[in-house]
């Protein structure tokens, strides 16, 4: 996950546009906003990444943490957030010290991806440890095997024609083909899994997992699953 987290904290061309960038995130904290059961729920966004539209989400729970490895990034969510009460910016390591059982939702989103079989098992043990009895673990954005990058640029400029900023997508593109992105993703690779597989990953890590129907986020054909704690756990 190193290597991912290095592209991240960098100066990066993920994004065709500050238009494509802003609706990313606002987008993906409406859905997470739709899996909070409760006003005053604790919820953590494991990986959250820059996490723009975290305000949003934190005026819809009681408190929420932002879960960040990369540094840069994770200084850049404290200076934007520091005047928000309800927000708690911490390292992937600063969760180990989190109080046992005081987290109601946790999300991870198109993080799979970019981590080690290990690392995904390290993460969901540290999230089992911090959900309360009866809270919920959602795993959103993973890469299904069988599904290529031409659907992931079939949904980007999908999602870019429908709000307007097609040309710039399509330029955007063509940046990141030549960028270190791709170079990164040769190199370093993807972790993708089948519903079976990461159904079976969740429940080695303790936990009972369904997929559900719509994924979170603009690729409808990535993957998000609700995982809750098994009872024999």
């Amino acid at each position: 996950m190193e290597d991912w987290i290095d592209y991240y904290d960098s100066t990066h061309t993920i994004y065709a546009s500050k238009l494509h960038r802003d609706l990313h995130f606002q987008l993906i904290a409406r859905d997470i906003i739709g899996y909070i059961s409760s006003p005053d729920a604790a919820v953590l966004d494991y990986a959250c990444g820059e996490a723009l539209s975290a305000a949003t989400v934190a005026d819809a729970c009681g408190k929420l943490y932002l879960a960040e490895p990369a540094p840069g990034v994770r200084g850049r969510l404290i200076a934007r957030f520091a005047p928000n009460t309800k927000i708690r910016v911490r390292s992937l390591e600063d969760l180990w010290k989190m109080a046992e059982k005081s987290v109601d939702l946790a999300v991870m989103n198109s993080v799979s991806q970019y981590m080690t079989p290990t690392e995904l098992d390290s993460a969901f043990a540290v999230i089992k440890r911090l959900l309360k009895p009866g809270g919920r673990l959602v795993v959103g954005d993973v890469l299904r095997p069988e599904v290529g990058m031409i659907r992931d640029v079939t949904a980007l400029l999908r999602f870019a024609l429908t709000h307007g900023f097609l040309r710039d997508a399509l330029i955007g593109l063509v940046s990141t083909a030549l960028s270190d992105y791709r170079h990164l993703r040769s190199r370093v690779g993807l972790q993708r899994y089948s519903e079976a597989d990461m159904t079976a990953k969740l429940a080695g890590a303790g936990f009972t997992a369904t997929r559900v129907a719509v994924n979170i986020g603009h690729n409808p054909w990535r993957m998000t699953f609700i995982a809750r704690q098994s009872l024999a756990s």
